[in-house]
């Protein structure tokens, strides 16, 4: 499946999903945007969660990244 449209239109979807917190629904360190935070939210999908945690990172504080120099 390409795309949200042809996933809906194959398998359907379900409008009254609602997500259970569970003992697998523990809060992540990853900040926005990165990889490791998208895979957490497709885990959380797939296991029926919620997706955003009370206690996820909610800043960018105490991280470093690559700085280039400018030409």
């Amino acid at each position: 499946m390409r795309n949200v449209f042809q996933t809906i239109a194959l398998q359907g979807h379900d409008e009254e999903f609602a997500p259970q917190e569970t003992e697998d629904f523990i809060p992540t360190d990853a900040p926005a945007g990165s990889n490791q935070k998208l895979a957490e939210l497709a885990r959380r999908v797939e296991l029926g969660l919620p997706l955003w945690h009370p206690l996820d990172r909610t800043d960018y504080s105490g991280l470093t990244g690559a700085v280039r120099p400018r030409e």
